[in-house]
Formats: structure tokens, sequence, C-alpha cells
């Protein structure tokens, strides 16, 4: 693959101090092309702010990687807009490198996602520390493996799902939100009205909602 010229973003030109101060942000450094000809970017990222992203820099720069992005951001947090800013940056035949795959996917989904969003745009994966590089044919196959990976996930949790609707239905259940009021609180609500008791004292005592009583007394007193 070959890479296209970069239109650099707001975020991406936006440098931000050095590795030392252990701010965030986009800084820039001598670049060095992967094995397809593309460049190489470095995504640090630590979970605190009294955690420092020195060391991955230094890394990220060791490896020749032309422009670095950082940010103080849990392993949980959704919202990376550094990480965003990068992905919006790379062009086809870019490398993306990380020091470990932690430090770029929050879970298992996570970086199938990513992978998947990767490979569809033709930026490869570089993982210094686990020895991945998806410019070599191993690395390559890795893409597809993460692939299939999440693929079979989705198939398992689809299978249990179907499996657990049906073992309900044989147990006569259906899936779905739990019934509030069923017949036979309906049938109680009754009893306990025609004794002189208010639709709101009634459906006090037997725990569920004026609202949702009123419609279920009204749905009984129609059949």
């Amino acid at each position: 693959m070959t890479s296209t010229p970069h239109t650099p973003t707001a975020a991406a030109t936006a440098a931000s101090p050095g590795p030392s101060t252990g701010a965030t942000g986009a800084t820039t450094t001598a670049a060095t092309t992967g094995s397809t000809g593309g460049t190489r970017f470095g995504y640090a990222r630590v979970s605190t702010a009294d955690q420092s992203l020195d060391a991955q820099l230094a890394t990220l720069r060791e490896v020749g990687c032309a422009r670095l992005w950082s940010e103080h951001a849990s392993g949980a947090d959704r919202e990376r807009p550094e990480l965003a800013a990068m992905l919006e940056y790379l062009r086809p035949g870019d490398a993306l490198v990380v020091t470990k795959l932690d430090r770029l996917a929050r879970s298992v989904a996570h970086l199938v996602e990513l992978v998947s969003v990767l490979q569809e745009r033709g930026i490869d994966l570089i993982v210094i520390s686990q020895n991945i590089d998806t410019t070599t044919p191993a690395g390559r196959l890795l893409f597809h493996v993460i692939a299939a990976v999440g693929e079979f996930e989705r198939d398992l949790i689809r299978e249990r799902t179907k499996e657990g609707l049906k073992s309900a239905a044989d147990q006569g259940r259906k899936g779905g939100r739990p019934v509030v009021c069923g017949a036979e609180k309906t049938e109680a609500a009754q009893r306990l009205i025609a004794s002189g008791m208010s639709v709101s004292a009634a459906a006090n005592q037997l725990g569920v909602s004026r609202r949702t009583l009123h419609r279920h007394l009204s749905e009984a007193g129609s059949r």
C-alpha cells in the first residue's frame, strides 16, 4: 500500500509540550516509514494524571514515529479525543504504533472494533512489546484472527440468547421484562377495590404503580 499525503486536522497540529511535562496532545518527531512504505504514528496512554507518559513516548520515538498522540484516560473511557484525532489523521498505508495492546483498546470487543476499522482503511498496527506487526504476513494473519474471534463471540452471544429464550418458552416463560402486574395481582386488586379500598391504596399494597394497576384492571374488565 502507498500512503497518500496527509491533511492535518486541528487536533493533530495542536502540538503540546514535550514528554517531560507529561502533557497530552500531538507531537512531531523524525519519521520512519514502515515496510509497506507508509509512515509510523504513535499513540500513548496512561490512566491517571499522576502517571507518566515519558517511557511510552520515548519508545515510540525510538521506533521512528513521525507524530505522537498521547492522553490521560482510563482503560474504561469510551471518549478518547486524541485517539479519535489520530484515527482521523491516518491514511491508507500508515501504521498505528503502540507499546502494548492495552494502551490502545479497553476490551477485547473494543480491540475487535478498532482492528476492523484499521483493516477496512488499510492502516497497519504495530505493538512493540508483543511483537505484533501487521506489515508482515504473520501480523496480517492476526487481523483475520482477531476479526474471526469477534465474529465467534457475536455468534456465541446470539446462540446463547436463542437457547435461553427457547428454554424459557419450554418452561412456559416468555423473554423480555418480567410481568409487574399479572392476573393474580389483578384479581387481588379487584377484591380489594370491591371491599371499598381505593385504586391507589390497592396499588400501594400490591407493590405496583397506580397507572399500571389501572391499565390491568381496564384490560381485565374488557375481557
